[in-house]
């Protein structure tokens, strides 16, 4: 949201004290969100597949004087998940903020979808949400606090044309956040969804130019969102202010599905 976040006067919103585990962390929106949230006062564990790929994310953000914790493994398979929160648990004692933002797409008609692109899509885009969320949430209960943010796309609102793997795993993140927010409102822990529309990352970028064209003219605002415009979103529904605030679907997406 923006003006809740990182302005040119700092953060406007505190999370001090705060560990926030972040997925797909490396890159894009992920490295955007964990960034904006350490600058907040978090400290932020990134996930994803190697460490390697979270040396750019630690950086940024040791520059800026916060904390960061790199973990590596496949969000898709429960042990790695976890091998990861175990260790987070063991070294912080908490988890306050958690952001599932890891996912691919493996874009195609779905005639033609070979079933291994369906189970990876899936596996990295939905059932990650719900490994992580089911191991957070017991700490959260636990802690009587929580802050979860499931990052889906306008891609499971209104479907997209060659990518029904993508809708369906952000579709189901949907309902699936949905259900977890009436779960585990008692316990003082909110469940929201942010949904992207067309965001400037790595995903858009080897979009021909004609198509690019085309999507901007069907945007209000006529112009692609950031990743800096979501982070903005996640910090302002994991911070003080959004307590009650769940199971809502947020669309950033410039007026486009409106």
């Amino acid at each position: 949201m923006a003006g809740e976040g990182v302005t040119s006067q700092g953060c406007r919103v505190d999370l001090n004290g705060r560990v926030a585990l972040v997925t797909g962390a490396s890159r894009g929106i992920g490295r955007a969100i964990a960034e904006r949230l350490a600058s907040c006062g978090a400290t932020v564990c990134g996930v994803a597949r190697t460490p390697e790929a979270l040396k750019e994310t630690g950086a940024a953000i040791a520059t800026g004087g916060g904390t960061f914790d790199p973990y590596a493994g496949d969000v898709g398979q429960g042990d790695d998940v976890s091998r990861i929160v175990e260790a987070i648990d063991a070294k912080h004692g908490k988890v306050d903020v958690l952001v599932n933002n890891a996912g691919i797409t493996k874009d195609g008609l779905f005639l033609r979808m070979e079933e291994a692109d369906w189970d990876r899509v899936i596996n990295t885009n939905l059932k990650s949400a719900f490994l992580f969320c089911k191991a957070v949430g017991m700490m959260m209960m636990r802690q009587k606090y929580g802050r979860i943010v499931n990052i889906a796309s306008v891609s499971g609102l209104v479907g997209n044309p060659g990518q029904a793997n993508y809708s369906a795993s952000k579709a189901g993140v949907v309902g699936f956040s949905r259900t977890i927010a009436r779960e585990l409102a008692s316990r003082n822990i909110t469940v929201n969804v942010v949904a992207p529309g067309f965001i400037t990352t790595d995903m858009t970028n080897v979009l021909h130019e004609k198509i690019k064209t085309e999507a901007k003219e069907r945007i209000p605002v006529r112009r692609f969102g950031t990743p800096e415009d979501i982070a903005d979103m996640v910090c302002y529904l994991v911070g003080p202010g959004a307590g009650f605030v769940t199971g809502q679907v947020i669309a950033v997406d410039g007026g486009m599905t409106a």
